[in-house]
Parts: C-alpha cells; sequence; structure tokens
C-alpha cells in the first residue's frame, strides 16, 4: 500500500509530459512561422540567383586586369 501511495503523489512524469507539450507547441508555432516565410524567401532567393547569373554572363572577359 506504501508503494500505491507513493506512486500516486509521484508528479515527476506529469511535469515530463507538460514540458513535453510545451515542446510541441513550439514546434507547431516554428513551422507554421517557417511556411509562411518560405514563399517570401523562395522568391528573394530566385530574384538574386536569376541577378547574379545574369550578371555575370556577358561580363567582360573575366581576366580581372580592371581594364
Amino acid at each position: 500500500m506504501n508503494m500505491f501511495s507513493r506512486f500516486m503523489n509521484d508528479e515527476s512524469g506529469a511535469t515530463a509530459i507538460e514540458y513535453g507539450l510545451i515542446a510541441a507547441i513550439v514546434a507547431v508555432g516554428i513551422i507554421t512561422a517557417l511556411k509562411s516565410v518560405s514563399s517570401s524567401l523562395n522568391a528573394t532567393f530566385g530574384t538574386v540567383s536569376s541577378e547574379l547569373s545574369g550578371t555575370s554572363t556577358g561580363s567582360g572577359t573575366g581576366t580581372g586586369s580592371g581594364g
């Protein structure tokens, strides 16, 4: 009977579950935020990529002499 009462009074498992739930909620928030930002980032990096590839073609001799 003593073991049963100690088991009922032990709250360490409940604390671990609470921390797990908090971590899951934070993870869902991060995933949601990243999904909303991802399309904007893809567009930005696509623009940068196309601009860089556009400037590297046909820009001088490529010798780096500056003159």
